[in-house]
């Protein structure tokens, strides 16, 4: 009876929503509806193609790790994801295109609707970005600094000169100059049947041995074409945007966010977020290395302390 139990409590549940007028998933393990009884919610930030299914076992992982005391929630980004039948993509056309909330400023302005609208405001966050998605969160807290923020954890972070990174270099061409035409081989490739994209995203993973069979599924829902478009159109939006890392929000949250800098295996000798820009990972290595990630994530939720990773190349990281 107890396994039953725990099972239950460990299979997740996933919404969806409209949020700033667009379809958002929301996957959530735990209580799928918070009340003034909450005290702490951990959510994720995804990063871009922002696809929360990309943190299924993170997600279990860490919820396991406090034996289910914590809900944990992630998030997806603006039209990142593929609705049910019954929705559509964009609730309202006009709302959305003035709003742009499929770009960078649009999706930061959604996480923060998102929390008003479904977060009590006394319940305390911790808030785990991933990629862009520490950019987010910076963002987050500049705009709403009354915001209930008890621990900013940042996983492999991109949070300044994104063009000028090695695969910014490449990519910001692509994104920014030729966008319409990488359109095209996506959508070529939302015409096939899913047995066939399945075993493509499959063949193009097999290389990686550690491969968690959870983010194929994802990986295929991404190639739906809308999906796939509006992650293009926000990446392009990054590495125009995101230039000088914001040292003073860093500084004024530094007891929030200082020491949950993870590193990338490898690097180079480059800034903080130039290293985990130029080895910004797949979906596969994300969900691999976010679950290693969580094995030690005991101090998350405690004021007295914060994860004791490695600065490791962040020396010109100059806040005090």
């Amino acid at each position: 009876m107890e396994s039953t139990a725990t099972t239950a409590r460990n299979e997740p549940q996933t919404d969806f929503i409209y949020c700033c007028g667009a379809a958002t998933e929301v996957l959530k393990f735990g209580p799928t509806h918070l009340n003034h009884g909450h005290k702490v919610l951990f959510l994720i930030i995804p990063g871009n193609p922002g696809v929360v299914g990309f943190y299924r076992t993170f997600m279990q992982t860490l919820h396991s790790s406090f034996e289910g005391q914590h809900p944990v929630w992630a998030v997806s980004h603006a039209g990142h994801c593929v609705p049910p039948d019954t929705m559509d993509m964009i609730e309202d056309a006009s709302s959305v295109a003035e709003a742009d909330v499929f770009g960078l400023n649009g999706q930061i302005e959604h996480k923060l609707a998102f929390l008003r609208k479904l977060v009590p405001m006394e319940i305390s966050l911790v808030l785990l970005g991933h990629s862009i998605g520490c950019y987010i969160i910076l963002e987050m807290m500049r705009r709403d600094p009354e915001l209930k923020v008890s621990k900013a954890v940042m996983l492999f972070p991109t949070i300044e000169r994104m063009a000028q990174s090695p695969q910014g270099r490449v990519m910001t061409p692509v994104l920014c100059h030729m966008r319409y035409l990488a359109y095209l081989p996506v959508f070529l490739l939302s015409l096939l049947p899913e047995s066939f994209k399945t075993a493509l995203v499959r063949l193009v993973f097999g290389r990686i041995r550690s491969l968690d069979a959870g983010i194929v599924a994802p990986t295929v829902g991404l190639l739906s074409g809308d999906c796939a478009a509006n992650a293009m159109y926000m990446g392009g939006q990054e590495m125009r945007r995101v230039l000088e890392r914001d040292n003073l929000t860093i500084e004024r949250n530094l007891k929030k966010v200082s020491s949950c800098f993870i590193m990338a295996p490898r690097t180079t000798g480059a800034p903080c977020s130039i290293t985990t820009t130029s080895n910004r990972t797949s979906p596969a290595e994300t969900s691999d290395s976010a679950k290693r990630a969580s094995a030690t994530p005991s101090s998350w939720t405690r004021r007295d302390k914060l994860p004791g990773w490695s600065l490791s190349g962040c020396e010109d990281m100059n806040v005090k």
